[in-house]
């Protein structure tokens, strides 16, 4: 049967003037990937991918945002027609208090950085979920797996996907990765060191079977 898959991807940036942001290390590809291999599968697959410098995967319709408020909207615009959310994205969790309209100059020595928080994708859109099923990701450095299991909880997730952001060879700018699957019954499959494309291939694995059985 196929799935009507909606997967987020890649970084967000966070302006604060015409030329400067705020980031992080998030190339895309762990997204990408489970999208090439949510595809691959037969599924109907919609990607919404912050700014990255990856080809669209055959067969996968490709929206594009830039901001954490943006790829919010899309989201949200998107949600009422997925079956399922793959949220992979290394959203910002902090974006510049203000935005200048010109370019901030370096004689300016004590210019500070103020920062609200952005708005929680997961949290804004999981209590409107209905049958849908909402996987998130986590990228953590410290209790890995504890912190994933309270944002399984919290954020009223079906299945979480976690690894350790400081292992060189497993996380950002990585071809690799080392995951642990973790859904909301209990079951943990950890995977040894893979090419990202084969870890995509569990995860989706992972999640037809939650939902189809064997």
């Amino acid at each position: 049967m196929a799935l009507r898959i909606l997967v987020t991807a890649g970084p967000t940036r966070e302006p604060f003037d015409p030329i400067r942001f705020l980031s992080n290390r998030s190339t895309g590809k762990m997204g990408f990937s489970v999208a090439e291999a949510a595809a691959e599968r037969g599924h109907i697959v919609k990607l919404i991918a912050g700014p990255v410098c990856l080809p669209t995967p055959h067969g996968v319709e490709r929206i594009d945002v830039v901001t954490a408020e943006e790829m919010y909207q899309a989201v949200e615009s998107t949600f009422q027609w997925c079956k399922v959310l793959l949220m992979v994205a290394a959203v910002s969790d902090w974006r510049p208090a203000t935005v200048h309209p010109r370019k901030l100059k370096k004689h300016n020595k004590n210019q500070s950085l103020g920062l609200v928080r952005t708005r929680d994708i997961l949290s804004s859109i999981t209590p409107r979920k209905g049958a849908r099923i909402v996987v998130g990701f986590a990228a953590e450095s410290d209790h890995v797996e504890a912190e994933a299991v309270r944002k399984l909880n919290d954020k009223n997730l079906d299945m979480i996907v976690c690894n350790d952001v400081l292992q060189r060879d497993a996380a950002f700018e990585s071809d690799t990765n080392r995951v642990v699957i973790i859904t909301r019954d209990g079951v943990r499959e950890a995977l040894p060191l893979l090419p990202k494309k084969e870890v995509a291939v569990h995860i989706i694995n992972r999640l037809e079977l939650e939902l189809f059985g064997a």
